[in-house]
């Protein structure tokens, strides 16, 4: 009697092979071979394989970087620190390393490069396998953004220093010109008034009087505000507690100057700078603080003027939708315009203690 053959077994599903089996048909080359990054193997300082993208950062084909030495794919400023690299690796001092270099094109350009290497054993001997990605792009970008934010803040800088000027031309025009013609309004309005006989006559010259004075007044308060004389014939120290009582008649806010025996005496540009910055933060805190006191201190150490300015309002409010004040953005570039730094903290009850540095002198 015959038997039929036996029956084939069934195919093997894939997910009830050995996992063995499955990893062994994986075609890791050809994975290397397309991968977006570059990879290579150096072995005694030479490149004993390097896949497309590597080679290609560089301006070369795998079979022409193929046995070059490193030196040859890095730029002459970079060459003895990635040969010390290198030998780290190999030593196994250090098995591991990612750094940035600069490799050296075909064409003699740089070309930035974001490397991570590590120590493994390549034909019995030790050798450096990495990937390499190429950041030039990334840097060009960074370094377009620092030029960038560079020239902004050159041109906040040209900004406040034509305004001041603009400032201190108006301020002098409103107080001799301006005031000058209101004071010779006033006097002639005397001079009727002492002449005038009839009741009616006296007191619209009396009227145009108090409002001769309320003039010369409002254009003395707009002059000082737009640029306080005080800062240019008495010092930072009298313009500070100028202004801080003029605020505290306007606000009724209570206030405490501490100066004590600071040296502030400082280039006219950086005075206007300290002044604008404590004019701002008085703003802040007559607007949004709610607070009822205000501290101001000045200490000098080591070439740098320090001033605190301290409420006991509610913290600091009214910012932009990015998270940032505008006054405060404001107050910011004017002390690094300076080479200064603005920081904040908690006060003592409970409001906002701005801090100022600024050093006295201009930075080498």
């Amino acid at each position: 009697m015959t038997h039929p053959p036996p029956s084939p077994p069934p195919p093997e599903r894939e997910h009830e092979r050995p996992r063995s089996n499955i990893e062994a048909d994986i075609p890791f080359r050809g994975i290397v071979e397309q991968s977006l990054a570059g990879m290579y193997v150096i072995q005694d300082e030479l490149f004993q394989y390097v896949n497309a993208t590597f080679a290609s950062m560089l301006g070369y084909t795998p079979e022409e970087m193929k046995g070059m030495h490193l030196r040859q794919a890095v730029y002459p400023e970079m060459q003895e620190a990635t040969i010390v690299n290198f030998h780290k690796r190999i030593s196994d001092e250090i098995p591991s390393i990612r750094y940035t270099t600069i490799g050296w094109h075909r064409n003699r350009e740089p070309v930035y490069l974001e490397v991570h290497g590590s120590c493994v054993m390549f034909r019995g001997r030790p050798a450096v396998v990495g990937v390499g990605i190429n950041i030039t792009e990334q840097r060009q970008q960074q370094e377009a953004l620092r030029l960038s934010r560079e020239r902004l803040r050159e041109l906040a800088a040209y900004i406040n220093t034509v305004r001041e000027e603009q400032r201190a031309r108006i301020a002098r025009e409103l107080h001799d010109v301006v005031g000058g013609m209101l004071t010779s309004m006033k006097l002639d309005i005397q001079r009727i008034q002492r002449r005038a006989s009839d009741p009616e006559m006296q007191r619209i010259v009396g009227d145009l009087l108090v409002l001769a004075q309320e003039s010369i007044d409002t254009v003395r308060t707009i002059s000082e505000d737009l640029r306080p004389s005080a800062l240019d014939h008495l010092g930072l120290r009298a313009a500070l507690d100028a202004m801080l009582r003029r605020f505290s008649e306007r606000t009724e806010l209570r206030y405490v100057l501490a100066a004590g025996d600071a040296d502030i005496d400082l280039p006219q540009a950086r005075a206007t700078a300290v002044y604008r910055i404590c004019q701002e933060a008085l703003t802040n805190i007559a607007r949004h603080a709610q607070a009822r006191q205000v501290h101001v201190r000045l200490s000098s150490t080591a070439g740098w003027l320090q001033v605190e300015i301290e409420d006991d309002g509610r913290g600091l409010h009214s910012q932009t939708p990015t998270g940032k004040s505008l006054g405060l953005l404001s107050m910011a570039e004017r002390a690094q315009e300076f080479g200064g730094e603005l920081s904040f903290r908690c006060g003592q009850a409970g409001g906002t203690c701005l801090i100022l540095r600024l050093p006295k002198e201009d930075t080498a």
